[in-house]
């Protein structure tokens, strides 16, 4: 393994990681999900401009379009939450309270 593949490996189980044992805000899961987004990106670049491939140059414009339209639903649904709810730590969201 090359240590670029590793730093982009390493980033990408960070966020995880991150997001699997830190879940006391929405804003620290929504950061860890855009890190791991961007690891991917970055990742999948690298990988394009080894290859030299010109059918699949595409598909990091494709997943970075998807990763921004996450971060702003993401950032709606913090905003909603914390108009609703006064914060956003996700302990005081109840999925059987309406």
């Amino acid at each position: 393994m090359t240590p670029t593949y590793f730093t982009f490996s390493s980033a990408f189980f960070l966020g995880l990681a991150g997001l699997a044992f830190h879940r006391t805000h929405l804003l620290s899961a929504l950061l860890c999900l855009e890190g791991m987004m961007l690891s991917l990106f970055m990742a999948l670049s690298l990988w394009m401009l080894q290859l030299n491939s010109t059918s699949f140059s595409a598909t990091p414009m494709l997943l970075l379009a998807f990763s921004a339209c996450e971060a702003s639903a993401g950032l709606a649904l913090l905003v909603a939450t914390a108009r609703t709810h006064g914060t956003d730590h996700l302990q005081s969201l109840n999925l059987l309270q309406c």
